[in-house]
């Protein structure tokens, strides 16, 4: 690997900026307290970060296979600050920026008690999981992801009105603190054997990690801890036990937006667990597929059992990023450009659902389906977004779900032969029938006898977030030349580890 420092490409580090500037302005927030235009602020600043994300975008070179802007810091040993970017980096980067922007605007549609202390939550965890994304230092990528858990945790159970909703924070906190801690042991194991290895030298950075192959008999209980250690978060079956009960009883759109639109969980595989062990992650790939094929049928079938729309939903994210694990775990560089890509269209797809959702549920006060119906013809740009979401989901075309699923589905076919192929195939189609299910009853079934009132009208803030969902998947579906050539690099070098072009 090879590095190249950000004074070669900019008279500024542009990664440390998008790491520091919503830390800093969560700090202004809270100094300021609870007020307009704080929360304005709040939102400017999102939008900035977005124009940042942006710049990072037009300023990537998409050729060099070397890791860009990168920016180092020397501070007490093994916590040295180490960052970088690839295209894997830039998109993640650039979902990230425009979910949290959106989520912004959406604590005003809602009217959100405690609008400021919110933004401020939204911009710390914004910092965190830039950090996150760019750092190549492990311990550092253990300790952010714990503190933008604990913010989010928070956000799970603060902002809820469901009764339970110390169930869905203590839920999310048990499997998650057992994640972070699975994490952790599998990042010190690594620093141990660099240190035994170099002869002493603790490192945990990425890069020097690379260059001192991990003994076998340690790849695969490194690996398992890793695994399940960013399963977690995922989340991947069967270790999503969580994500149910935080999607019914927890906060309707802003946690799940943060926890499942960017896919930290794949991001991290894709980063450190493959390059770092990749004779473990080739010897464990059959039965990783297998459950993951298996988690795409259990999902899809019980969300056709659900008649709440959030753990319906819950149950949707599951499904799909089985496929995601499919293509990631195809280890051929078409499965991993379809597999991100792909990632990043569920995080999108899902984000809009769950915002929509959550603009249904201030109407209603509800999100169990036999109390819903009849919406669409009173809020159809968001039953309208709805939809076009689950179409992304299951790969329609004219969204970029249609390319990545194919690529995923195409290389599985040559890497794993048509069983386990077609059957994450009709895992899909069954997410298509339950997806449609869940619109036609939400939106087009006739409206429950008891319902008092007409519903309320989408209000032009909800109109521009969901113009801007639908412009951007629409967008990305017609459009995806630029994000496959994002990938494609990094792709390539990643499947030359494992022996695939």
């Amino acid at each position: 690997m090879t590095e190249l420092y950000w004074n070669q490409h900019a008279g500024w580090p542009l990664l440390a900026t998008l790491q520091l500037l919503p830390l800093l302005a969560a700090g202004l927030l809270v100094r300021l307290g609870d007020n307009a235009v704080a929360a304005w602020l709040g939102r400017a600043v999102a939008g900035l970060e977005l124009i940042l994300a942006i710049l990072l975008y037009h300023q990537f070179d998409v050729h060099s296979s070397a890791y860009q802007f990168a920016e180092r810091l020397d501070l007490l040993g093994p916590f040295g600050y180490h960052a970088g970017a690839d295209g894997i980096t830039v998109l993640f980067v650039l979902l990230g920026a425009l979910i949290v922007f959106l989520v912004t605007l959406y604590s005003m549609v809602r009217a959100l008690p405690e609008a400021t202390r919110l933004i401020a939550i939204l911009l710390a965890v914004e910092g965190l999981m830039m950090s996150l994304l760019c750092t190549f230092n492990l311990l550092w990528f253990v300790l952010a992801s714990g503190l933008e858990l604990a913010l989010v945790g928070y956000l799970v159970g603060h902002w809820s009105s469901a009764p339970r909703k110390e169930l869905a924070m203590a839920r999310f906190y048990q499997f998650q603190a057992i994640g972070l801690f699975m994490l952790l042991a599998g990042v010190l194991i690594l620093g141990w054997t660099h240190h035994d290895v170099s002869g002493g030298a603790w490192s945990f950075d990425l890069l020097d990690l690379a260059g001192q192959p991990v003994p076998l008999e340690l790849g695969a209980v490194i690996f398992f801890l890793l695994f399940y250690g960013l399963g977690v978060r995922t989340p991947i079956f069967p270790l999503h036990g969580w994500l149910p009960t935080v999607a019914q009883h927890g906060n309707v759109a802003i946690a799940p937006a943060l926890l499942l639109g960017v896919k930290v969980g794949i991001y991290g595989l894709v980063r450190f667990v493959f390059p770092l062990v990749p004779a473990a992650v080739e010897a464990w790939a059959p039965y990783v597929v297998g459950f993951a094929a298996a988690g795409v049928f259990y999902a899809a079938l019980l969300a056709f059992q659900q008649d709440n729309l959030r753990r319906l939903m819950a149950f949707a994210v599951v499904s799909h990023t089985s496929l995601v694990i499919v293509g990631l775990f195809a280890l051929d560089h078409v499965a991993l450009q379809g597999a991100l890509l792909l990632s990043a269209n569920f995080g999108l797809a899902a984000t809009a659902m769950m915002l929509m959702t959550g603009f249904v549920f201030r109407r209603t006060r509800t999100t169990r389906m036999e109390k819903l119906g009849g919406l669409f013809d009173r809020i159809p740009m968001i039953g309208l977004t709805y939809f076009v979401a689950g179409l992304a989901i299951v790969g329609m075309p004219g969204t970029p779900g249609f390319d990545a699923a194919h690529l995923v589905l195409e290389a599985a076919i040559h890497r794993f032969g048509a069983l386990p192929t077609i059957g994450a195939a009709l895992g899909n189609v069954a997410a298509a029938g339950f997806l449609l299910w869940a619109f036609q009853r939400a939106f087009l079934a006739p409206p429950p006898a008891g319902r008092g009132g007409a519903v309320e009208r989408a209000t032009s803030m909800e109109w521009f977030i969901a113009g801007v969902l639908v412009l951007v998947m629409l967008t990305a579906g017609f459009q995806m030349a630029p994000w496959f050539d994002l990938v494609q690099v990094p792709s390539q070098a990643l499947a030359g580890r494992f022996g695939h072009d």
